[in-house]
């Protein structure tokens, strides 16, 4: 997974770039808690263009940032969407929960 904050927007965007099983949620999920505690962004941005592959395990993580973000003030969002990753999120309804940018 690559990160990048933009100081002036106050926004942290994280590319996925991996699959999303169990194994590789444990290291993304770290990743994620300490860059967005150490910046503290107003917006957040999960973007899954390169995510052939998610299980339930990526759907927890989601919903985990997205609780962590609300924690510290910070609204969270998923772009790019793969056809298959954006049916496992309207399956899951998490989709009513986070905003989709494109």
């Amino acid at each position: 997974m690559e990160s990048k904050f933009y100081e002036e927007d106050k926004l942290l965007v994280f590319k996925i770039t991996e699959e999303m099983d169990d194994h590789s949620v444990q290291m993304i999920r770290r990743k994620a808690d300490y860059e967005m505690e150490r910046y503290m962004p107003r917006k957040v941005i999960f973007d899954f263009d390169c995510v052939t592959f998610m299980d339930s395990a990526g759907i927890g993580f989601l919903i985990g940032r997205y609780k962590f973000a609300n924690m510290i003030g910070s609204k969270l969002e998923i772009s790019n969407l793969t056809q298959s990753v954006k049916r496992i999120f309207e399956m899951s309804g998490i989709l009513k929960l986070i905003p989709v940018t494109n």
